[in-house]
């Protein structure tokens, strides 16, 4: 079934949208800002936060970036407005990083100047490693000035813990994920244990370092080497949280929450949920084939 499942991913492209669209019910909150605003106080009245991500990346020209720059900027309001736990995830290829830097950073100070006005919080998603110089370099420009500003950092690049040292020497605030971009074997691991022992490293270099870690895994066994790093050099639980993607491993955030630690949920909304849904097919094809083995049962 693995096998069937894994060559079900790669023909999903020439499936109608709508089929892929059964799959992304889970993993989006809906289209519109008002259904993530629902998702976030459902989450919130489980004891769990979230980050609120406006879906679309690689805009083509910058009056897209503008008016994504406007619905961020929604986004933070509606926050303060219905007192959520929540707090703004942000691609800067949807701000324009692409089309002009100085515009894109310009955007992104929007942001996290009005998110400090509600004395929130602003996490710049780290995208495929054509960006991670200038995703850094913005950060670090941001970070010099603002303290509600964070970035990501992908266990699976080589670089990552040279970026991560460098980025500490900074009080950067981060998140660790492992990555889910295809990226060449010369820059990326490929072997999941390899991944694993060198997200683990990061964790454990934030955490030594008093640096407030963002500890973003549904991988059982990385959670439970959390915990017992954790426990182990007794980190008190304002230094880090866990976080997990909306709609995966419901269980286990759940133990999470019960065990006493923080957890964030992942809440993408908007039109342009099609990308975001590939990969996470693409990273879990299991679903796929969970998905396809119902329609046929049902029909």
């Amino acid at each position: 079934m693995n096998i069937f499942n894994k060559a079900l991913v790669t023909v999903l492209p020439i499936f109608p949208k709508s089929f892929i669209s059964l799959f992304s019910r889970r993993y989006i909150a809906g289209e519109t800002l008002a259904e993530a605003i629902e998702v976030t106080e459902q989450l919130n009245r489980q004891n769990m936060r979230t980050t609120i991500d406006v879906l679309g990346e690689n805009i083509t020209r910058l009056e897209e970036a503008q008016a994504m720059k406007q619905i961020c900027l929604q986004v933070l309001d509606a926050i303060d407005e219905h007192k959520l736990n929540a707090n703004l995830s942000i691609k800067l290829t949807q701000l324009g990083l692409k089309l002009d830097k100085q515009v894109c950073l310009e955007n992104v100070r929007e942001l996290v100047e009005r998110a400090r006005d509600y004395r929130n919080f602003v996490r710049i998603d780290m995208e495929d490693s054509t960006c991670t110089d200038d995703t850094i370099d913005i950060y670090l420009q941001l970070h010099a000035t603002y303290d509600n500003v964070g970035t990501v950092i992908q266990a699976y690049l080589k670089r990552s813990v040279d970026d991560v040292r460098m980025l500490i020497a900074k009080g950067a605030n981060l998140r660790i994920c492992k990555g889910i971009y295809d990226e060449s074997p010369k820059i990326a691991y490929k072997n999941r244990n390899v991944i694993r022992n060198n997200f683990m490293q990061l964790v454990k270099l934030m955490l030594d370092a008093d640096c407030y870690v963002g500890i973003a895994t549904h991988d059982p066994k990385l959670i439970a080497r959390s915990y017992q790093y954790i426990h182990e050099k007794q980190i008190d639980k304002s230094r880090y949280e866990f976080q997990m993607l909306l709609g995966v491993s419901e269980d286990l955030r759940k133990q999470i929450i019960n065990d006493g630690h923080k957890l964030r949920v992942y809440v993408p909304f908007g039109e342009q949920w099609y990308p975001y849904s590939m990969r996470r097919l693409k990273e879990n094809p299991r679903i796929a084939g969970y998905i396809l083995k119902n329609l046929f049962q049902k029909g």
